[in-house]
């Protein structure tokens, strides 16, 4: 084959382009530097990374908060345990597939959907992506922005009016704590990866102690472990408790469906396959749990401790920890929610969006470039309003777009395992003219089942009575895309292109 002329294998079976071919795609209009693949020698991340990365992200104000939605829904907090810990462990299937090629041949993730969609066709799962992420972006550029505002509002004396308001239902000050956060994230991606797999090493055990620390402290003050823990289901039969939990199921893996396509992103500088597996199994479902359990047993002791405050304010743990009137306290406190929102936020919100931007226009779109598009647009999308409704923000934000990701990797992981069976010609990858043309840089088998999949994951939302497979969506969509891509690549494969590497590979 082609690719063995320009590519080295390396015994454990990571694959690199030699000198000569990376220089010549250099050329290319698919090719920038963000986007190339990355050397041997530049693949450093170990298992303690990939561990650190999950458990960064994980611990976030999201995760805090998953198990208040869940119960708020009906279920007891066991139950509402046991529904994460099964969502982040279906999860944990598509983005250990996924995370194999990024590994093995050091690409990111929009340059691996080249090989299922096109060389252009990719820009539609890309972007797709992308556009979740802004969202995401937003989300917990405001939670972090919340966490500044507190803590300035305790060392600031009469912070909260300092610039006037309310403007669209905020203060002044928490439009500039809003902002002084977005910038931050910002400036570290501006900074690059290196600098984010520093701040993810060390934020990962810096927010477990803290919030330990909370945790201890309220069971303390509490005398106990309050009454969430004693709380009756308000299901009296499994057929009362079935839909509510797989819509619920739904939005746990809704919640990292995103990483579950770029983790390409992170393991193209992965230094072998097994150390970025076992970091990732090891490290997101339990985390995810263990973090929601913290916030159950912390919740539950709040209500003790602070009775006149309402439930949904003590799921906050901002708001929460804005009852303390300790500066210090408060302080560290939010300093950690500025650590734990910075850390998920630049990997979960920021790393994909800014490298499938860059991967629309190579020439014109660098990774920081990327990285401000996302900034922009995720202002643009109102995050303020996505978490008005816990309850919204779980049954119609997280279940809705999971849906459409689940369409995308069910393509992905068919074609990768299925019909390449992990065989990807990598310079092509970079090629307007090479394996992966298809039909003017689109692959149209891999659009039409990405779209039959959001379909039928959609329909619901317009169809009442077929309103169940919208609470099933990622499950309906990766079904459904992944075997009609299958089929369609069967029935309909695409020609062989004619191109000097292929007519290369003809005669070794």
């Amino acid at each position: 084959m082609a690719d063995a002329l320009e590519t080295i294998q390396h015994p454990d079976g990571r694959v690199e382009l030699r000198p000569e071919a990376a220089q010549a795609i250099r050329v290319s209009p698919l090719y920038n530097e963000d986007l190339a693949p990355v050397p041997i020698e530049r693949r450093n991340w170990t298992t303690y990374n990939y561990a650190a990365l999950w458990i960064s992200m994980a611990h976030c104000i999201p995760t805090y908060m998953l198990s208040s939605g869940l119960i708020s829904a009906g279920m007891n907090w066991w139950q509402a345990l046991i529904t994460i810990l099964l969502g982040n462990t279906i999860v944990l299937i598509p983005i250990l597939l996924n995370s194999h090629p990024g590994t093995k041949y050091g690409i990111p993730f929009p340059v691996f959907a080249r090989a299922a969609y096109g060389t252009y066709g990719s820009n539609l799962p890309a972007l797709m992506r992308a556009i979740v992420a802004c969202g995401w972006f937003g989300i917990q550029a405001w939670i972090g922005g919340e966490a500044l505002n507190t803590f300035f509002g305790a060392i600031i004396p009469g912070w909260n009016g300092l610039l006037g308001g309310p403007f669209d239902g905020h203060m002044g000050t928490e439009w500039l704590s809003f902002m002084l956060f977005w910038g931050l994230n910002i400036y570290i991606i501006y900074r690059g990866m290196d600098l984010l797999r520093k701040v993810e090493n060390w934020a990962a055990p810096f927010v477990l102690i803290m919030t330990a620390l909370l945790l201890g402290w309220a069971i303390w003050k509490a005398h106990g472990l309050g009454y969430l823990l004693t709380q009756p289901s308000n299901f009296h039969s499994f057929r009362e408790f079935w839909p509510i939990f797989i819509i619920s199921l739904t939005g746990m893996i809704g919640f990292w469906a995103t990483l579950s396509l770029n983790m390409p992103d992170f393991t193209r500088f992965g230094h072998s396959q097994r150390e970025q597996a076992i970091g990732q199994v090891v490290a997101l479902p339990t985390t995810m749990t263990l973090f929601a359990a913290m916030s159950v047993v912390i919740t539950s002791a709040a209500v003790v401790i602070y009775p006149h405050m309402k439930l949904d304010e003590l799921w906050d743990p901002i708001k929460l920890v804005g009852q303390f009137h300790n500066v210090a306290v408060i302080a560290i406190s939010m300093f950690t929610v500025v650590v734990a929102t910075l850390a998920v936020n630049i990997a979960a919100n920021v790393v994909s969006p800014a490298n499938d931007f860059a991967n629309a226009f190579p020439k014109w779109i660098s990774f920081r470039t990327g990285g401000l598009i996302t900034g922009l647009v995720g202002i643009s999308m109102r995050p303020w309003r996505l978490l008005a409704d816990p309850s919204g923000y779980i049954f119609a934000w997280l279940v809705g777009y999971s849906g459409g990701l689940g369409s995308i990797a069910g393509v992905l992981i068919a074609d990768y395992w299925f019909v390449r069976k992990k065989r990807l010609e990598l310079g092509d990858l970079y090629r307007t003219k090479g394996s992966y043309t298809y039909s003017n840089g689109w692959n149209w088998r891999a659009v039409l089942a990405t779209l039959i999949g959001c379909a039928l994951a959609w329909i619901g939302l317009v169809v009442p009575i077929l309103r169940p497979l919208y609470d099933y969506a990622w499950f309906i969509g990766f079904a459904a895309a992944a075997i009609t891509h299958l089929l369609l690549m069967k029935i309909a494969p695409p020609d062989e292109p004619q191109t000097a590497e292929a007519v290369m590979a003809k005669a070794a």
